[in-house]
């Protein structure tokens, strides 16, 4: 994804079969760092353990 001149990362997870989750988003690099993608890592096992507390539906 680019902003200006600015190129972002997004880092997401599939919950089931017709959900995508927005875990993280950050400037790109040429490497994500191992601690981004812990943090994505540990967003899908909270969305895994209680998804009606963090999938927002309308």
């Amino acid at each position: 994804m680019r902003t200006g001149n600015v190129n972002y990362r997004i880092l997401y997870f599939f919950h089931g079969r017709n959900v995508a989750v927005l875990a993280h988003a950050l400037t790109k690099e040429d490497v994500v760092p191992d601690a981004e993608i812990d943090r994505a890592r540990e967003a899908k096992v909270l969305v895994g353990r209680s998804p009606d507390r963090h999938i927002h539906q309308e």
